[in-house]
């Protein structure tokens, strides 16, 4: 059984995370790293490559492909072929990479928000016209697809949807009926889908699993670009590894001819723990979403008891959505600075009012962090 509660010091180790407070009593609960070692098999397949002690450019390792393909078949029941996959440094190049592979200039691309920052970002870096359609709710405890909201924004100049699934920030694992009636949706209006499914190996609600948008039917597959990484479940986003999985050949050739000169190769580093991940992380996983699952219910009894704030049902992520806008602060990622939690801003996702809160992380400090939490809201002056 893994210890999540032994302490690390992530102080002066060059965390982006921590050092944004460095010199402060801040608790950072922003960027979405965990602050858990990454699973022993990870660690003891790093340290045998570091000590052969030559790190030129390097490839795959052999079996990495092999595994990926076992791991995605066996953990979603979707069995994809060897050529579809693209190695990529990072997801967040590949939603770049996706957006200017997708139509031309000033072509639009589609998203629902609030969403990670990427997202909003990726388009008009790409210079593509970026339109948002805010999720509804969440009235019932969580967060639902504005159906008529998406008829209304797309256009004849539409060519790409971006959905994030689990959605980071709001933390919907979406079922299979919404992935259907989004994919009829897309379909039928010709968009490309690129499906950034960063945290799927990270559903926390019991009985769900979580469903590749791409693996519903051959006409959705043949129109998808899938992102996957391992950064996020076995906590190593600092190496550099993930890819996407493009069935149709000529998206995955634009999509290539797009990375030329631009994308880097993969770190050699992130091969091998990415391979360590997929092969040998399972029963650490397990455990992790157990205790996740504990962080999560603590959470939810902690917010339950301060005025002000409501916090979405989290069914995947270790990422909690929270409606600070009844605290009537004006901008409540500072206000709980000031209290010393280190939150993200809303605003950055699409959302003012609201904050992310990251709970991967040791119970005492999540503890720690609501306690201040609900200090600051109770001392406030309104």
């Amino acid at each position: 059984m893994t210890d999540f509660d032994k302490y690390v010091e992530r102080r002066d180790t060059g965390s982006v995370k921590w050092d944004r407070y460095r010199g402060t009593d801040i608790i950072p609960m922003w960027v979405a790293d965990m602050d858990f070692p990454s699973p022993p098999s990870i660690l003891e397949a790093l340290r045998e490559r570091v000590a052969h002690g030559v790190f030129g450019y390097g490839n795959a390792p052999q079996d990495l492909l092999n595994t990926v393909i076992a791991y995605t078949e066996s953990e979603y029941g979707w069995a994809i072929r060897p050529d579809w996959v693209v190695w990529l440094p990072g997801l967040v190049t590949g939603l770049n990479i996706a957006c200017r592979a997708v139509g031309s200039a000033d072509d639009e691309v589609l998203t629902m928000t609030p969403v990670y920052p990427p997202f909003l970002s990726a388009p008009e870096l790409s210079h593509r016209r970026l339109l948002a359609v805010p999720l509804m709710g969440p009235d019932r405890g969580r967060y639902e697809i504005d159906w008529e909201g998406l008829e209304r924004a797309v256009t004849p100049r539409t060519r790409l949807m971006l959905l994030c699934n689990p959605h980071n920030p709001v933390g919907r694992v979406y079922g299979r009926f919404e992935l259907q009636r989004l994919e009829e949706f897309c379909l039928r209006h010709n968009l490309i889908v690129c499906a950034d499914e960063i945290h799927a190996g990270l559903v926390l609600e019991e009985g769900m699993r979580h469903i590749p948008f791409a693996s519903l039917s051959p006409e959705g597959s043949s129109r998808s670009i899938t992102l996957f990484a391992p950064s996020k479940t076995f906590n190593i986003p600092g190496l550099g590894f993930s890819f996407a999985v493009i069935p149709d050949s000529t998206l995955r050739t634009r999509f290539r001819a797009e990375m030329k000169g631009i994308v880097p190769d993969i770190n050699i580093l992130g091969y091998v723990a990415g391979l360590a991940a997929y092969r040998e992380g399972a029963s650490w996983r397990k455990d992790l979403i157990d205790y996740l699952r504990g962080n999560r219910e603590i959470l939810r009894q902690g917010f339950s008891g301060i005025a002000g704030l409501r916090m979405a049902h989290i069914e995947g992520t270790y990422l909690a959505w929270i409606d600070a806008r009844d605290l009537g602060v004006t901008h409540p990622q500072r206000f709980f600075e000031a209290g010393l939690v280190g939150l993200s801003d809303g605003a950055d996702f699409g959302a003012e009012g609201f904050v992310r809160l990251n709970f991967g992380c040791r119970r005492a400090l999540l503890k720690e962090a609501i306690a201040r939490m609900a200090k600051a809201v109770a001392e406030r002056k309104v």
